[in-house]
């Protein structure tokens, strides 16, 4: 199978728990290799690269935002921001990411808008989403999507999310549904709804 991941696109991997979403955001991020197969992002297969090479592609290239945060909790809002500095050549400034996130305090929600934070300013060209909302209520995850989406649009960084929730699929660019280990289709939504548009 074959997919692009476009610049500045919104990408949703749909399907079921255990049907391999997070397999799949694994190899795009080199986190896992491919038993076979090739994976290319930007003309580069990365599925051939040494650990070290596999090592400098996560560190330049790619941001990761996770459900549960992986906050540092003894450091302060902006120093978890700060710590991508040290792998990133090219990161921004924490103070410009957390402008943009907008967080005021750590509810659940506050500390899902750091992390993101925190991803993006590594100044990746792709951030992949594990189930970035799976532990927000309803109003909140929608929050959490709206500063993704922009981020895409703004930024033109290709945004990937790995959910079960049909209704964030809705907002996608591209959606690829996974059944079974495999994926089953690849679908480009010309018109896809905004957050506000969803029926949540």
């Amino acid at each position: 199978v074959s997919f692009s991941l476009d610049e500045g696109k919104f990408v949703v991997i749909l399907g079921p728990s255990g049907a391999g979403k997070s397999t799949l955001l694994n190899l795009l991020g080199g986190l896992d290799s491919p038993t076979e197969g090739k994976i290319y992002v930007s003309g580069k297969d990365i599925s051939a690269l040494s650990n070290d090479e596999l090592a400098d592609y996560r560190a330049s290239a790619v941001g990761f935002v996770f459900q549960f945060y992986n906050l540092v909790p003894t450091l302060t809002v902006k120093e978890n921001v700060m710590l991508v500095n040290e792998i990133a050549p090219n990161a921004f400034p924490a103070e410009k990411m957390l402008e943009e996130v907008g967080p005021s305090e750590l509810s659940g929600g506050e500390q899902q808008r750091v992390s993101i934070a925190r991803a993006l300013a590594k100044n990746p060209k792709i951030l992949l989403c594990d189930e970035p909302t799976g532990a927000l209520d309803s109003e909140t995850g929608v929050m959490v999507l709206k500063v993704l989406l922009s981020m895409a649009k703004n930024y033109g960084k290709t945004i990937v999310i790995v959910t079960h929730n049909q209704n964030i699929a809705k907002m996608a660019d591209v959606v690829i549904r996974v059944k079974n280990g495999k994926i089953k289709s690849v679908t480009e939504q010309a018109e896809p709804m905004s957050a506000d548009e969803v029926e949540w």
